[in-house]
């Protein structure tokens, strides 16, 4: 059976509010890699209450980005910004609370967080509640479950989500055994970056006919073409 892939890294937002000049510059800065510029622009900005900026400065405090790495200044300002509704704080806030950084390990507050964020559509939240529901943490293990979160996760473009989703069809889990849809996915997130799905990929295709690669092949382009719409199923 294969591993199926965990993606809880802790990221900025990039849907900052358009009226905030001071965001925008935080964030360039931020993207070009000078935390002190984007520490300077977003700490004011979050000090006022604006929850983008605090996610940012909870996400510079997590990774030890232009400051040293202290996950109780993390917690606090996302906690701060996802109780104000911010979809990528209450998936981040989710993310400390799997992982157990800085607080106790809570899969099942990690599993309320992830929810929060991947009803408001959030993609990485998505996947990770998917992820939660395939493994049964924090929440009772539902194959069909984890297949609506990963999908949904999937078609916004998130390429942890397309390998498991990937996944599920190649075993069976909460949808019928499908290697054709599972080479699709895994093409699918190998272009979008995934470093573990030119492997799954290449490896059930040993077990495929030619014709089943190339249709695969085929729908892959078509879904992708089609921005997800029409994938095959």
């Amino acid at each position: 059976m294969k591993k199926f892939l965990s993606a809880v890294a802790i990221v900025v937002a990039l849907n900052g509010p358009a009226h905030a000049q001071d965001w925008d510059k935080g964030l360039d800065a931020y993207q070009a890699g000078d935390y002190a510029t984007a520490l300077q622009e977003w700490r004011p900005l979050a000090e006022q209450g604006d929850a983008d900026a605090q996610n940012g400065l909870g996400s510079m405090y997590a990774n030890g980005q232009g400051v040293l790495q202290d996950y109780a200044e993390a917690e606090k300002w996302f906690r701060l910004s996802a109780e104000q509704g911010d979809a990528g704080a209450q998936s981040n806030l989710g993310s400390m609370y799997y992982n157990g950084n800085g607080i106790p390990q809570d899969h099942a507050e990690a599993v309320k967080w992830y929810r929060l964020a991947a009803e408001q559509g959030d993609a990485p939240a998505q996947a990770n509640l998917g992820y939660m529901y395939q493994n049964g943490y924090g929440v009772l293990q539902d194959y069909a479950e984890a297949v609506k979160w990963y999908r949904l996760a999937a078609e916004q473009g998130n390429a942890p989500a397309q390998s498991n989703l990937g996944l599920m069809y190649q075993n069976g889990y909460g949808v019928p055994e499908d290697h054709v849809v599972a080479h699709m996915w895994f093409n699918i997130a190998s272009f979008n970056g995934n470093e573990k799905a030119p492997e799954l990929r290449d490896s059930i295709a040993r077990d495929m006919t030619t014709q089943d690669i190339s249709t695969a092949q085929a729908m892959a382009r078509e879904c992708m073409s089609s921005n997800y719409q029409n994938c095959g199923y």
